[in-house]
């Protein structure tokens, strides 16, 4: 596999074997994990709880995460989305009642894997074992974006890339106008 020709077949064959397979149970749970990732509302909800119940660590990390959040949305969905147009996996290889929710806007990136692995990344160096927990959540989520339809794998690794660049960035912030004045 070397040409541009390839990567996206094989990106199309990995697509059609991860919507069409998997056990039942992953079928049954993706509903929760697509509505739980829906408008970030895992996130928030993630966010919450740690600022109320994770005393500085905790409020660092919520806003670290959201911050890194909102950066990777930005990024994905107001940019990238725009600049590069990709239709989302064909309707035939997707089950019916996936089909309702599948959006209509570009397929590249995945929106909802930038957020997710933008949180996480930020959360995880703060508060490990959050981090952890908030990492699994966004493989969960990246899971969910391939098998329902809704991306291609290569959506997803550039969601992801996105997402661990902004929760970089929200790292690095802070720390910017001292490195103008050194």
């Amino acid at each position: 596999m070397g040409t541009t020709a390839d990567l996206h077949d094989e990106d199309h064959r990995l697509a059609r074997r991860a919507i069409a397979s998997g056990p039942p149970w992953v079928r049954r749970a993706a509903p929760a994990v697509q509505e739980a990732a829906e408008h970030t509302k895992l996130w928030w909800a993630a966010a919450a709880a740690m600022a109320a119940f994770g005393g500085w660590r905790g409020r660092t990390s919520a806003a670290a995460g959201v911050a890194a959040m909102t950066t990777a949305q930005v990024l994905s969905n107001a940019i990238v989305k725009s600049l590069y147009r990709r239709a989302r996996p064909p309707a035939e290889w997707v089950p019916q009642e996936e089909l309702d929710e599948r959006p209509d806007s570009s397929s590249f990136p995945s929106g909802h894997t930038a957020a997710a692995f933008g949180f996480a990344g930020a959360v995880a160096p703060v508060w490990p074992a959050a981090g952890a927990a908030c990492g699994m959540s966004a493989a969960a989520v990246a899971a969910e974006r391939i098998h329902s339809g809704a991306h291609y794998p290569s959506d997803v690794a550039v969601g992801a890339v996105i997402g661990l660049t902004a929760a970089a960035l929200v790292r690095a912030a802070p720390h910017l106008p001292w490195r103008r004045l050194l």
